[in-house]
């Protein structure tokens, strides 16, 4: 569990308008809860945090919080980041609120789960490794908190799974999930379904082609709404005979 040190600055600027403000000198408006104590409003020095931030994403870290007043130190402060509120396009941290806690007290934090190995279900036969749990919650000291938590995942076959309970945790450290919770679980390959017997046969027939009956020699289509016209030359046979 990584423990960094973080200067901050008490901050009397409360309201929108003068939060706006702290922002544009680079700041991030943060709170300080501690339990049982007074919230204390604080603000950040951006790029500092920034740059922590970035060093390591996704773990859990203890800031020992230096509250500074001008140049005069208040108090050190352990605390554990509670929440963040980010810029839903740019994700910039635009607040941020910090929990004191006891370095000799248990709390609650999640960690994230993370697979080992490849299943031979995977392997051997097609499947597909499914995550139903990404995060576990632990309780444990502050000082025994891991980066993340490991699950051997190499000997599951199709339709094996891992639970709650079947993870190995360090010691001292305890899951408040359900036992019963399944983390990870190989599924079966996808079947392409075949074409049933009737489609088959509907796809294989033709269309029926109707052709247009020639008129015989000599005879004219009659205009619309008309009669067929007679060839004036076999008329004139027929009266010879």
């Amino acid at each position: 569990m990584e423990e960094i040190k973080l200067d901050v600055l008490v901050r009397s600027e409360i309201g929108s308008r003068r939060i706006k403000g702290i922002r544009r000198e680079n700041f991030v408006p943060a709170v300080l809860y501690g339990e049982g104590q007074k919230a204390t409003a604080i603000k950040v020095d951006r790029k500092i945090y920034e740059r922590i931030r970035r060093q390591h994403h996704g773990e859990n870290i203890i800031f020992h919080i230096n509250v500074l007043e001008g140049e005069k130190k208040l108090k050190d402060y352990p605390a554990i980041v509670k929440e963040e509120q980010l810029n839903p396009v740019t994700d910039e941290v635009l607040h941020i609120d910090f929990n004191q806690i006891s370095l000799k007290k248990k709390i609650t934090v999640k960690v994230a789960l993370v697979a080992k190995g490849e299943p031979v279900g995977v392997k051997r036969d097609g499947g597909s490794l499914s995550h139903m749990l990404w995060e576990l919650d632990i309780v444990c000291l502050p000082t025994q908190i891991p980066h993340h938590i490991e699950v051997e995942v190499s000997k599951l076959e199709i339709s094996d799974s891992i639970h709650v309970k079947d993870i190995v945790l360090p010691e001292g450290v305890a899951a408040k999930n359900d036992p019963e919770t399944i983390v990870l679980t190989v599924v079966p390959p996808m079947k392409e379904e075949a074409p049933s017997a009737e489609a088959g046969a509907e796809a294989k027939a033709e269309p029926e082609v109707i052709k247009e009956k020639k008129p015989e020699a000599g005879e004219k289509k009659a205009e619309e709404g008309g009669e067929a016209k007679a060839d004036p030359k076999k008329e004139a046979k027929k009266d010879a005979k």
